[in-house]
Order: structure tokens, then C-alpha cells, then sequence
């Protein structure tokens, strides 16, 4: 069967991609809704510093973890049925969240919103596959896919700023609960169920291993990248790959294995992966430094910061669509080392910003995200449809967490790069002023007068200094990247690629998917 000849979506399947677009948004901007609401929870929970650190992370962590579980989870039992349950605990969890009388509460409710977006993200991008089985249409929908994540992530700080403007700190959360109980009503109606034939028993054991391979890498990065490496954190990361490999044997030898092992016998498949996890390094990593620039640098208060940081937005939003254009007229794999190589021009702006350069870091910003969501939207899509249609939540989940991965990397290597330069040119320095650009910042403060701006502006050219190398780290691994991506999926990422694919039968769950009615599969 060709791609022709494959059943095109129509305006029901459209309909329900945009019903499925509401999980994606609230779980991307559940990542950054806390950036304004800290000093208000600090005044009426009154968290301990290590409450406050868990506040913010264990939302990521639980996400993190369970994304490999949830992905085979949903194959099994059904993708829209994992979605909808998702949906309930997330909306359930927000209710709690808005009204936990103590830290710890707000920190188990975040735990719990986690575990729902962990439910939700792989089952929406999962859908996707079954709902667009012809190859331009899931290619456009994952391009908006893709853009929404990413304006996600930067709308939730700027919601949460405009919420806490006029309600009490609990409103950033309860903005949830309307979404998903609108989600609960319209996917029964829009989403058919889709699952995996014939899963296999589900492998309880390899639960705790795939968390235990993932928490712990993810954890001793993102530490590594506030705090700097040390020996325990070091271990940590050494605990997490050790138990890592064990998992990895565990579904080598198992044939009901979580991940199965079809989905790497394309070599599209893993290299995708492995794309996209160097595309989250490089977003994640620059934006450690953005955020810092505008707040610290250009002392801008956090939500005047957040307002500016929607500025590429633009950009973003017409990336993904030129991507498709340009995949449907020659090789996808030029089109991604290109997306890589206008990423790596991006890097090469931002090392060319001084302490005063607003518009030119908000145009590198706009170049480096430009580049960043043509890779992850074109990869995502290479990945999914080499992926077998009944396998596409286990796809999806694997996908994601190497963009945990890659995201936890590129904010410890870079901003260890960065780091390591802010501290030499600042040897001989107060020791607080010398840690950070925030502890810089608070010794000036204190200092006040000439001997404060001094500090401050010493600081500050520092940390812009520090970021020039980190950007160029970036823009040289992205270069490389570009290479090795246009030789690995030359030929195989063309336009046509994927229609002899299935003239070949390679996704074997396109036929049914083809001739059922209404949408193939069930959220994500």
C-alpha cells in the first residue's frame, strides 16, 4: 500500500488533534507556572529551602520517570483511555495543589500532577501516529505539536504572572481544571480507542528499573547544573546508567519486554532519538543563560523578563510550517542538519551579546528556536512513522524521555562551561559574588554605592563572557550534529522514504488504522 493510497484525516481527526492539544499546552506550562508564585507560597506555607527546591522539581522528576511506563501502559490498555485517566488525576491534582495548606501537600500534589502529565504526553503524541497515517498530514500536525510544547513552556510563566496579578497563588493551578474537564467531555466523543493487539503481559518489574534509570540521571545533572559537579553527584549519574544497563539487558531477553525491541530495528528510529535529545540539549541549555541574561544581567523584574522571552515566539511559529514545506520538496535529512546548522548560527549570535544587548539576544533566541523546532519536528515525526503504529505510545515515550535527557545535559554541561569562565574572571572576588550572578547581584545589594555597581558590573561581564564559550561549545556540537545527521539519514529520510516504507509493509498497524472510521488512535 502506498502513502496515496493511505486515508487521509479529515475534519473530525483535525477537530480532535485540537482537543488533544489542551493536555500538551497545561503540561508544558505546568513546567513553568511556579516562577512567580515562590515568594507568595514562601509567605503562606512557609517551605523549608528544601521543601521550596521540591516544589519545583518534583513535578519534572515524576514526569520524567514514568514517561517509559506510561508509553507501554497506554499500548496496552489503550492510549485514550490512559489519557482520560490521566486527564482526572491531573485535574484532581490541580485541585489539590490550589488548595494544600502545607508544603508538604503541595509538594505530594505535585508529585501527582507528574504522574498525570506522565500519562498524558506520550498518549497525545502516540494519537497522533494513528490519527494522521498520511505522511503530510502528520508531519503538519506534529509541526504544531511541536510549536505548542514550546509556547507551552513560555506561556506558563507569563500566565502566572498575569493570574497572581489579581487572584491568590492557587489560581495558576486551578486554570487546569476547566481544560480538563473539557478534555473528559469531547475525547469519548472525537477519539477512538487505539492499542496494541496483542501487548504481551505487562513487565511490572521493569518499572522500578526504568525509573531507576532515569531519576537519578535526570536528578544528579540538574544539580550539577544549580550547584556544580561533585563526587555524590557524580555517583548519582554512575547509579542511574548501572541501573540503566540492567533494564536495557532486561528487554534484550524478554519477548514481553516494556520497550519492544521492533522499534530499533529501524535505524531511523534511534537516530531520532538521538536528534532530538541534542535538540533539547541545545533549547534547554540556551535558555539557562537567556533567563538569567534578562533577569540578572538587564535587571528586569520576572514577569517584564517572561514578556520579552514570548518575543521569539514569532519565529517559532513559522518554523515548524516552513519545515514541512521544505521535507516535501528534498531530502528531510537536509532539512534537519540545516535546522541544526541555523540552531548553531543561533549559539554563535548569543556569543556575540554584551552586557546591553537585548534585541540581539532576542533575535539569536529566535534564530537558535527556530532551528531547534525544525529538528524536533521533523525528527518526531521520521521517529514515529518508523515506529509500528501499535507501538506508537512506547515511540512516543522514548522520544520524550530523551528529551528529558537531553534537556538535563545541555543545562549542566553549558552551564558548567559558563560557570567555570564566571569564576576565573572573577578570582579574588567576594566568595558569594564569585558563586553566581545571583549571589553577585545580593553582595552588591548589600555593598550599595560605587563599590556595589563595581561588583555588579564586574559580574556582569563575566557571566556574558561565560555565556560567549558556552554558545560556542553549543554551536560547534550542533555543527557536528548537522554532519552526522544529513549522513545517517540521507536516503532515508526523503520525501519518499516513507511511502516505500509502506509499499514495503513496514508499519504493519497502518492497515487497520487506515480502514477504521473516524480517528485511528487515542490521546496522548
Amino acid at each position: 500500500m502506498t502513502n496515496s493510497a493511505v486515508r487521509r484525516a479529515g475534519r473530525r481527526e483535525w477537530t480532535a488533534f485540537t482537543v488533544l492539544l489542551l493536555p500538551l499546552l497545561l503540561v508544558s506550562m505546568d513546567a513553568s507556572v511556579l516562577y512567580f508564585a515562590i515568594p507568595a507560597i514562601t509567605r503562606e506555607l512557609d517551605p523549608s529551602a528544601t521543601q521550596q527546591l521540591w516544589i519545583f522539581d518534583s513535578y519534572a522528576f515524576a514526569l520524567s520517570g514514568l514517561l517509559i511506563t506510561m508509553g507501554s501502559l497506554g499500548d496496552r490498555i489503550g492510549r485514550r483511555r490512559l489519557l482520560l485517566i490521566g486527564a482526572a488525576a491531573f485535574g484532581l491534582a490541580s485541585v489539590l495543589a490550589a488548595y494544600a495548606p502545607s508544603a508538604e501537600l503541595l509538594i505530594a500534589a505535585r508529585i501527582l500532577l507528574g504522574i498525570g502529565g506522565a500519562t498524558l504526553m506520550p498518549s497525545t503524541l502516540g494519537l497522533v501516529r494513528n490519527l494522521f497515517p498520511d505522511d503530510r498530514q502528520r508531519a503538519q500536525a506534529i509541526g504544531i505539536w511541536s510549536a505548542a510544547m514550546t509556547g507551552g513552556i513560555a506561556l506558563g510563566s507569563v500566565m502566572s504572572g498575569v493570574m497572581l496579578n489579581h487572584f491568590w497563588w492557587g489560581s495558576i493551578f486551578l486554570v487546569n481544571v476547566p481544560a480538563m474537564l473539557l478534555l473528559l467531555t469531547l475525547a469519548p466523543v472525537l477519539v477512538p480507542e487505539f492499542k496494541d493487539p496483542a501487548p504481551g503481559r505487562f513487565d511490572l518489574l521493569s518499572v522500578p528499573l526504568s525509573m531507576g534509570a532515569v531519576l537519578p540521571v535526570v536528578y544528579g545533572l540538574k544539580e550539577i547544573a544549580a550547584e556544580g559537579f561533585t563526587a555524590a553527584r557524580g555517583l548519582c549519574i554512575g547509579a542511574g546508567l548501572v541501573v540503566g544497563y540492567a533494564f536495557l539487558r532486561r528487554q534484550r531477553s524478554r519477548e514481553d519486554a516494556m520497550i519492544n525491541r521492533s522499534l530499533f530495528r529501524s535505524r531511523v528510529f534511534g537516530t531520532g532519538i538521538a536528534l532530538n535529545a541534542v535538540a533539547a540539549f541545545a533549547a534547554l541549555g540556551s535558555a539557562y543563560f537567556t533567563t538569567q541574561y534578562l533577569q540578572s544581567v538587564l535587571g528586569m523584574g520576572t514577569l517584564e523578563a517572561a514578556l520579552w522571552s514570548l518575543a521569539p515566539s514569532v519565529a517559532i511559529g513559522a518554523a515548524a510550517p516552513v519545515a514541512g514545506v521544505l521535507a516535501r520538496k528534498t531530502d528531510r535529512a537536509y532539512v534537519i542538519a540545516g535546522g541544526f546548522v541555523l540552531a548553531a548560527a543561533g549559539f554563535a549570535m548569543i556569543s556575540l551579546v554584551g552586557t546591553d544587548s537585548l534585541w540581539l539576544l532576542l533575535t539569536a533566541a529566535g534564530v537558535l528556536s527556530s532551528g531547534i523546532v525544525t529538528v524536533m519536528s521533523l525528527v518526531s515525526d521520521l521517529a514515529l512513522g518508523a515506529a509500528p503504529a501499535e507501538k506508537a505510545g512506547s515511540a512516543a515515550s522514548l522520544l520524550e524521555t530523551g528529551t528529558e535527557f537531553g534537556g538535563a545535559l545541555g543545562m549542566a554541561l553549558l552551564g558548567s562551561i559558563g560557570t567555570a569562565v564566571y569564576r576565573a574572571d572573577l578570582a579574588g572576588a567576594d566568595p558569594a559574588a564569585r558563586e553566581t550572578l545571583g549571589g553577585a547581584v545580593a553582595t552588591a545589594q548589600r555593598l550599595g554605592g560605587p563599590a556595589g555597581e563595581r561588583v555588579l558590573a564586574l559580574a556582569r561581564e563575566a557571566f556574558v563572557h561565560g555565556m560567549a564559550y558556552a554558545a560556542l561549545g553549543g554551536a560547534a556540537l550542533l555543527l557536528v550534529t548537522a554532519v552526522l545527521a544529513a549522513a545517517l539519514l540521507r536516503r532515508s529520510a526523503g520525501p519518499a522514504a516513507a511511502a516505500e516504507g509502506h509499499a514495503a509493509g513496514m508499519p504493519a498497524a497502518e492497515a487497520p488504522a487506515a480502514g477504521a472510521p473516524g480517528l485511528a488512535e487515542a490521546a496522548r
